[in-house]
């Protein structure tokens, strides 16, 4: 099974090293040096890793055969695809890969049905769930402990405990705005 583990960003300097979106958990299992690694588009690999640093908390890698700058920005914004066992697990119990969590049902902890998860949406400082709707909608659940609070891969569900407001707009408490003793709405205006 194939995972995408990182895309490829701008050049880093003129030996042709580049910069790197990583999109794993396990950048040092995935992205190390020697790993072979497929991409899309297909044309522009498969990519041998040479060698990787962090620098000023980015991670650079220098692919075999890629030795200067224009070279290096002829990768841009490539994908890089590991090759996975699907029976693999990722080494923390908490941690999920996305073609597991893909297709399991959506409850919340009373039981009530919200949808499927259709997809994953990583982001930079959180993933997503997109849930289908049994109605045709989607809702976007925070992918956190606090929102998603178990994934039980034998049930093939996950259960979410939602804010108000998160799966029913019309249950959303505004911020910022109290009541005062008589009733009325108080806040800034």
């Amino acid at each position: 099974m194939q995972l995408v583990v990182a895309r490829i960003g701008r050049a880093h300097g003129i030996k042709g090293e580049v910069t790197v979106e990583v999109r794993t958990d396990e950048p040092e299992l995935r992205l190390g040096p020697g790993a072979v690694l497929a991409t899309e588009p297909a044309s522009a690999g498969p990519l041998t890793i040479e060698s990787g640093r962090v620098h000023s908390g980015r991670l650079l890698l220098r692919f075999e055969g890629v030795r200067d700058r224009n070279a290096a920005e002829a990768l841009r914004n490539i994908l890089l695809i590991a090759e996975v066992d699907p029976e693999e697990l990722p080494e923390d119990p908490e941690e999920f890969y996305d073609h597991q969590l893909i297709d399991l049902d959506v409850v919340t902890v009373d039981g009530t049905e919200v949808g499927r998860i259709s997809e994953i949406s990583h982001l930079p400082y959180q993933d997503l769930l997109v849930v289908k709707r049994p109605d045709g909608g989607e809702v976007l659940i925070p992918f956190v402990s606090e929102v998603v609070p178990e994934i039980d891969l034998e049930e093939q569900r996950a259960v979410i405990d939602p804010p108000p407001g998160l799966l029913d707009e019309a249950e959303a408490e505004i911020a910022g705005s109290r009541k005062d003793e008589g009733g009325r709405e108080v806040g800034s205006s």
